[in-house]
Protein backbone atom coordinates (compact mmCIF):
# COMPACT_ATOMS: atom_id res chain seq x y z
CA UNK A 1 0.00 0.00 0.00
CA UNK A 2 3.10 2.65 0.92
CA UNK A 3 4.26 1.78 -2.70
CA UNK A 4 1.08 3.18 -4.41
CA UNK A 5 1.01 6.58 -1.96
CA UNK A 6 4.52 6.94 -3.35
CA UNK A 7 3.74 6.31 -6.71
CA UNK A 8 0.30 8.42 -6.76
CA UNK A 9 2.48 11.51 -4.72
CA UNK A 10 5.37 10.77 -7.61
CA UNK A 11 2.37 11.01 -10.36
CA UNK A 12 0.75 13.98 -8.95
CA UNK A 13 4.25 16.05 -8.92
CA UNK A 14 4.76 14.75 -12.18
CA UNK A 15 1.36 16.28 -13.15
CA UNK A 16 1.68 19.58 -11.22
CA UNK A 17 4.75 20.51 -12.61
CA UNK A 18 4.00 19.37 -16.37
CA UNK A 19 0.54 20.12 -16.47
CA UNK A 20 0.72 23.43 -13.99
CA UNK A 21 3.31 25.06 -16.75
CA UNK A 22 1.31 27.72 -19.51
CA UNK A 23 1.90 26.69 -23.05
CA UNK A 24 2.27 28.98 -25.49
CA UNK A 25 -1.14 29.75 -27.42
CA UNK A 26 -0.41 32.78 -29.38
CA UNK A 27 3.05 32.86 -30.86
CA UNK A 28 4.87 36.12 -31.75
CA UNK A 29 4.41 37.09 -35.75
CA UNK A 30 7.63 39.12 -35.27
CA UNK A 31 11.42 37.79 -34.34
CA UNK A 32 13.32 39.10 -31.83
CA UNK A 33 15.87 41.93 -32.50
CA UNK A 34 18.94 41.77 -33.98
CA UNK A 35 21.28 41.76 -30.96
CA UNK A 36 19.52 38.54 -29.85
CA UNK A 37 20.46 36.57 -32.94
CA UNK A 38 23.96 38.17 -32.53
CA UNK A 39 24.19 36.87 -29.05
CA UNK A 40 23.70 33.38 -30.14
CA UNK A 41 25.77 33.75 -33.21
CA UNK A 42 28.75 34.39 -30.49
CA UNK A 43 27.76 31.34 -28.32
CA UNK A 44 27.93 29.20 -31.39
CA UNK A 45 31.17 30.51 -32.18
CA UNK A 46 32.63 29.85 -29.09
CA UNK A 47 31.40 26.20 -27.92
CA UNK A 48 33.07 25.91 -31.32
CA UNK A 49 36.38 26.34 -29.51
CA UNK A 50 39.31 23.83 -29.07
CA UNK A 51 41.55 22.90 -25.78
CA UNK A 52 44.29 24.47 -24.52
CA UNK A 53 44.85 27.84 -23.08
CA UNK A 54 44.40 29.62 -26.46
CA UNK A 55 41.24 27.17 -27.16
CA UNK A 56 40.25 28.15 -23.31
CA UNK A 57 40.64 32.08 -24.28
CA UNK A 58 38.66 31.71 -27.53
CA UNK A 59 35.63 30.02 -26.07
CA UNK A 60 35.59 32.46 -22.97
CA UNK A 61 35.63 35.67 -25.38
CA UNK A 62 32.75 34.51 -27.87
CA UNK A 63 30.71 33.28 -25.44
CA UNK A 64 31.61 36.55 -22.99
CA UNK A 65 30.19 38.12 -25.95
CA UNK A 66 27.08 36.23 -26.46
CA UNK A 67 26.26 36.63 -22.64
CA UNK A 68 26.32 40.53 -22.94
CA UNK A 69 24.71 40.58 -26.25
CA UNK A 70 22.41 38.67 -24.48
CA UNK A 71 22.31 40.90 -21.16
CA UNK A 72 21.17 44.40 -23.64
CA UNK A 73 18.97 42.41 -25.24
CA UNK A 74 17.27 41.58 -21.53
CA UNK A 75 17.64 45.26 -20.55
CA UNK A 76 16.25 46.76 -23.98
CA UNK A 77 14.39 44.67 -25.76
CA UNK A 78 12.59 41.83 -23.29
CA UNK A 79 12.78 44.29 -20.18
CA UNK A 80 13.48 40.81 -17.80
CA UNK A 81 15.09 42.11 -14.87
CA UNK A 82 15.78 38.44 -13.89
CA UNK A 83 17.15 37.72 -17.41
CA UNK A 84 19.44 40.51 -17.31
CA UNK A 85 20.86 39.56 -13.99
CA UNK A 86 21.84 36.53 -15.40
CA UNK A 87 22.78 36.68 -18.46
CA UNK A 88 25.41 39.83 -17.22
CA UNK A 89 26.16 37.95 -14.24
CA UNK A 90 27.62 34.60 -16.30
CA UNK A 91 29.10 37.94 -18.75
CA UNK A 92 31.36 39.01 -15.31
CA UNK A 93 32.50 35.08 -14.97
CA UNK A 94 33.51 34.80 -18.23
CA UNK A 95 35.71 37.69 -18.03
CA UNK A 96 37.13 36.84 -14.50
CA UNK A 97 37.93 33.41 -16.59
CA UNK A 98 39.33 35.05 -19.69
CA UNK A 99 41.44 37.50 -16.91
CA UNK A 100 43.06 33.92 -15.09
CA UNK A 101 43.27 32.07 -18.07
CA UNK A 102 45.74 35.07 -19.78
CA UNK A 103 47.19 35.02 -16.22
CA UNK A 104 48.03 31.04 -16.65
CA UNK A 105 49.41 31.98 -20.06
CA UNK A 106 51.80 34.57 -19.25
CA UNK A 107 52.91 32.61 -16.41
CA UNK A 108 54.09 30.35 -18.66
CA UNK A 109 55.85 32.02 -21.46
CA UNK A 110 59.92 31.68 -21.86
CA UNK A 111 62.98 33.03 -23.40
CA UNK A 112 63.36 32.76 -27.24
CA UNK A 113 65.37 30.08 -27.09
CA UNK A 114 63.19 28.01 -24.75
CA UNK A 115 60.28 28.81 -26.87
CA UNK A 116 62.22 27.92 -30.47
CA UNK A 117 62.94 24.42 -28.64
CA UNK A 118 59.30 24.14 -27.56
CA UNK A 119 58.13 24.28 -31.06
CA UNK A 120 61.20 22.43 -32.40
CA UNK A 121 60.64 19.39 -30.34
CA UNK A 122 58.03 19.31 -28.07
CA UNK A 123 54.90 20.84 -29.62
CA UNK A 124 54.95 18.56 -32.14
CA UNK A 125 54.48 15.55 -29.63
CA UNK A 126 52.00 17.52 -28.66
CA UNK A 127 53.21 18.40 -25.50
CA UNK A 128 51.45 21.09 -23.50
CA UNK A 129 52.75 24.56 -22.08
CA UNK A 130 52.01 23.62 -18.89
CA UNK A 131 54.17 20.26 -19.01
CA UNK A 132 56.74 22.06 -20.69
CA UNK A 133 56.90 25.12 -17.78
CA UNK A 134 57.58 21.94 -15.45
CA UNK A 135 60.29 20.48 -17.97
CA UNK A 136 62.04 24.04 -18.27
CA UNK A 137 61.52 24.29 -14.16
CA UNK A 138 63.76 21.17 -14.00
CA UNK A 139 66.17 23.18 -15.78
CA UNK A 140 66.05 25.98 -13.58
CA UNK A 141 65.22 27.91 -17.40
CA UNK A 142 69.42 28.25 -17.39
CA UNK A 143 71.16 28.51 -20.62
CA UNK A 144 74.81 27.25 -20.53
CA UNK A 145 77.39 28.47 -23.26
CA UNK A 146 80.82 27.03 -24.76
CA UNK A 147 83.19 29.08 -26.14
CA UNK A 148 84.62 27.51 -29.21
CA UNK A 149 87.66 24.83 -28.87
CA UNK A 150 86.13 24.58 -25.29
CA UNK A 151 84.93 20.69 -24.37
CA UNK A 152 81.48 20.38 -23.00
CA UNK A 153 83.11 16.51 -22.03
CA UNK A 154 86.14 14.50 -21.77
CA UNK A 155 86.99 11.48 -22.89
CA UNK A 156 87.64 9.14 -19.86
CA UNK A 157 87.36 12.00 -17.67
CA UNK A 158 83.77 13.79 -17.45
CA UNK A 159 80.91 11.90 -15.76
CA UNK A 160 77.61 11.73 -17.21
CA UNK A 161 75.46 13.60 -15.00
CA UNK A 162 73.31 15.39 -16.83
CA UNK A 163 71.35 15.41 -20.33
CA UNK A 164 71.67 18.38 -22.37
CA UNK A 165 70.19 19.61 -26.03
CA UNK A 166 72.28 22.11 -27.87
CA UNK A 167 70.46 25.18 -29.11
CA UNK A 168 72.93 27.48 -30.88
CA UNK A 169 76.38 26.13 -32.46
CA UNK A 170 78.09 22.86 -33.55
CA UNK A 171 79.64 20.28 -31.35
CA UNK A 172 82.85 17.64 -32.48
CA UNK A 173 82.60 14.35 -31.31
CA UNK A 174 85.87 12.62 -31.51
CA UNK A 175 87.24 9.61 -29.81
CA UNK A 176 91.19 8.95 -29.36
CA UNK A 177 91.85 12.02 -31.44
CA UNK A 178 89.53 10.53 -34.22
CA UNK A 179 86.61 12.52 -35.74
CA UNK A 180 83.33 10.59 -35.41
CA UNK A 181 80.33 13.30 -36.20
CA UNK A 182 79.25 16.80 -35.89
CA UNK A 183 76.39 17.80 -33.40
CA UNK A 184 73.96 20.17 -34.48
CA UNK A 185 71.44 22.43 -33.06
CA UNK A 186 68.21 20.64 -31.34
CA UNK A 187 70.02 17.38 -30.91
CA UNK A 188 71.17 15.84 -27.43
CA UNK A 189 74.64 16.27 -26.13
CA UNK A 190 75.10 12.93 -24.70
CA UNK A 191 71.87 11.19 -25.57
CA UNK A 192 73.76 7.77 -25.80
CA UNK A 193 75.60 7.96 -22.68
CA UNK A 194 72.16 8.69 -20.73
CA UNK A 195 70.63 5.48 -22.39
CA UNK A 196 73.39 3.38 -21.29
CA UNK A 197 72.69 3.77 -17.93
CA UNK A 198 70.53 2.88 -15.34
CA UNK A 199 69.05 5.24 -12.67
CA UNK A 200 71.43 3.70 -9.49
CA UNK A 201 74.29 3.50 -12.03
CA UNK A 202 77.17 6.46 -13.37
CA UNK A 203 79.61 6.12 -15.92
CA UNK A 204 82.50 8.74 -17.39
CA UNK A 205 81.89 9.55 -21.41
CA UNK A 206 83.63 7.63 -23.76
CA UNK A 207 84.08 10.27 -26.48
CA UNK A 208 85.38 14.05 -26.14
CA UNK A 209 82.85 16.97 -27.10
CA UNK A 210 84.33 20.27 -28.35
CA UNK A 211 82.53 22.93 -29.30
CA UNK A 212 83.36 23.74 -32.87
CA UNK A 213 81.41 27.36 -32.62
CA UNK A 214 80.40 29.71 -29.97
CA UNK A 215 77.47 27.15 -28.74
CA UNK A 216 75.25 27.77 -26.30
CA UNK A 217 72.70 24.79 -24.51
CA UNK A 218 70.08 23.97 -21.52
CA UNK A 219 70.95 20.92 -19.51
CA UNK A 220 69.08 19.09 -16.76
CA UNK A 221 71.28 17.14 -13.81
CA UNK A 222 69.77 13.69 -14.13
CA UNK A 223 68.77 12.86 -10.31
CA UNK A 224 66.33 16.17 -10.85
CA UNK A 225 64.90 14.88 -13.71
CA UNK A 226 64.76 11.25 -12.92
CA UNK A 227 62.43 12.51 -9.61
CA UNK A 228 60.41 14.80 -11.99
CA UNK A 229 60.40 11.33 -14.63
CA UNK A 230 58.92 9.75 -10.88
CA UNK A 231 56.22 12.35 -10.94
CA UNK A 232 54.94 12.72 -13.97
CA UNK A 233 55.19 9.39 -16.41
CA UNK A 234 54.37 11.33 -19.56
CA UNK A 235 57.51 13.60 -19.22
CA UNK A 236 59.11 10.41 -18.75
CA UNK A 237 57.76 9.01 -22.29
CA UNK A 238 58.53 11.83 -24.22
CA UNK A 239 61.84 11.83 -23.30
CA UNK A 240 62.50 8.44 -23.80
CA UNK A 241 61.17 8.87 -27.13
CA UNK A 242 63.33 11.80 -28.14
CA UNK A 243 66.55 10.79 -26.44
CA UNK A 244 66.06 7.87 -28.69
CA UNK A 245 64.84 9.25 -31.52
CA UNK A 246 68.03 11.02 -31.18
CA UNK A 247 70.18 8.31 -31.13
CA UNK A 248 68.86 6.54 -33.79
CA UNK A 249 69.43 9.83 -35.92
CA UNK A 250 73.53 9.50 -34.36
CA UNK A 251 73.54 6.35 -36.04
CA UNK A 252 72.02 6.88 -39.39
CA UNK A 253 74.52 9.69 -39.68
CA UNK A 254 77.33 7.55 -38.99
CA UNK A 255 79.09 4.88 -41.15
CA UNK A 256 78.90 1.48 -40.40
CA UNK A 257 82.32 0.81 -38.66
CA UNK A 258 85.22 2.80 -37.47
CA UNK A 259 88.69 1.83 -36.71
CA UNK A 260 91.76 3.47 -34.86
CA UNK A 261 95.39 2.30 -36.03
CA UNK A 262 95.72 -0.30 -33.31
CA UNK A 263 92.40 -1.74 -34.75
CA UNK A 264 89.76 -1.17 -32.65
CA UNK A 265 86.53 -1.03 -33.13
CA UNK A 266 84.11 1.94 -31.83
CA UNK A 267 80.55 1.38 -31.93
CA UNK A 268 78.61 4.04 -31.80
CA UNK A 269 79.36 5.99 -28.98
CA UNK A 270 77.77 3.54 -26.77
CA UNK A 271 80.45 2.89 -23.52
CA UNK A 272 79.59 -0.61 -22.98
CA UNK A 273 80.51 -1.49 -26.79
CA UNK A 274 83.59 0.85 -26.92
CA UNK A 275 87.06 -0.94 -27.70
CA UNK A 276 85.92 -4.13 -29.38
CA UNK A 277 88.97 -5.89 -30.82
CA UNK A 278 88.57 -6.46 -34.67
CA UNK A 279 88.94 -9.58 -35.09
CA UNK A 280 91.97 -11.01 -37.52
CA UNK A 281 90.04 -13.15 -39.93
CA UNK A 282 88.09 -10.05 -40.37
CA UNK A 283 91.13 -8.06 -41.09
CA UNK A 284 92.57 -10.45 -43.61
CA UNK A 285 88.91 -11.10 -45.47
CA UNK A 286 89.39 -7.26 -46.55
CA UNK A 287 93.28 -7.58 -47.33
CA UNK A 288 93.02 -10.74 -49.28
CA UNK A 289 91.12 -9.37 -52.85
CA UNK A 290 93.61 -6.25 -52.52
CA UNK A 291 96.67 -9.02 -52.53
CA UNK A 292 94.85 -10.84 -54.87
CA UNK A 293 94.62 -8.09 -57.40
Amino acid sequence: MEQVYLEDDNSTLWSTVIDGLPFCIDWKDDVEGAVCHLANIFLVLGFMGGSGFYGLLYLFFFVALGFLCSSIWAWLDACAADTFSWNFSLFVICLLQIVHVAYRLRSVTFDKDLQDLYGFMFKKLGVSLTAYGKIVSCSEGQIHTIEKDHCYAMEGKTAIEKLSILLSGRIQVTVNGEFLHYIYPYQFLDSPEWDSLRPSEEGMFQVTLTADTHCRYVGWRRKKLYLLFAKNRYIAKVFSLLVRNDIADKLYSLSDKAYDSNGFRYDLRLPNFCHVVVPDLEKRGIQEPEQQS
